[in-house]
């Protein structure tokens, strides 16, 4: 069986190659902003749990009568100081953000989606989301400006990554540590398992 990741993010392919996936990549290049726009105020794990269905839905349609596989989308964006934030894209941006959440605590929210494949149609789907607890630490300017030059922070939700430069100015986090990096492997086994699909069946591996 194919497992399909929508995603461009090499985050979410490490994650999955570390537990034994060979994922093939399709990246869906839905326009997020228009898929938030059609929601009435949507709550945050609606919203983000939204944005992946429809990275699912896309790369399904552009895959076509493709058989036995399974898509999964993923969108992942912090809720800090009231509000949700994704993407930074400048660096402006992304030195306003990390000013608002230097020694505060948010939670990063990741959405999954899953369409299974079978003999070219679809058969199941589920989703669901998954919470994180993150506990910024408070990087001096001169880091700050360090990590932006580095452009690690601009194309990741929340403006941060845990395993990467990120890393050293988090303190700690309460709940999944694969969610917090894109992919959460044990959100994504219960979405396997709900639409009759098993982890281990998928491993390229065998078991160490």
């Amino acid at each position: 069986m194919r497992f399909v990741l929508a995603s461009q993010s090499p985050a979410r392919l490490g994650v999955l190659r570390s537990a034994g996936f060979d994922p093939s990549v399709v990246v869906s290049g839905v326009d997020e902003d228009a898929v938030a726009a059609s929601l009435t105020d949507p709550a945050p794990e609606e919203l983000v749990r939204a944005l992946a269905a429809a990275k699912a839905e896309a790369v399904f349609e552009a895959l076509g009568g493709h058989t036995d596989m399974v898509i999964v989308g993923c969108d992942s964006m912090l809720s800090i100081n009231g509000e949700m934030v994704g993407k930074p894209i400048t660096p402006e941006a992304a030195r306003e953000r990390w000013a608002s959440m230097a020694g505060k605590t948010g939670e990063l929210l990741t959405g999954h989606a899953i369409i299974r494949v079978e003999n070219g149609e679809r058969t199941k789907e589920a989703s669901g989301t998954e919470g994180t607890t993150v506990r910024f630490g408070t990087p001096s300017q001169e880091e700050v400006e360090a990590y932006i030059a580095s452009g690690e922070p601009l194309q990741v939700a929340g403006g941060f990554t845990l395993d990467g430069l990120g890393g050293w100015f988090i303190e700690g986090i309460d709940g999944d540590f694969s969610s917090v990096i894109g992919i959460s492997l044990p959100l994504t086994r219960r979405l396997l398992t709900e639409v009759g699909v098993s982890v281990i069946d998928l491993w390229t591996r065998p078991a160490s």
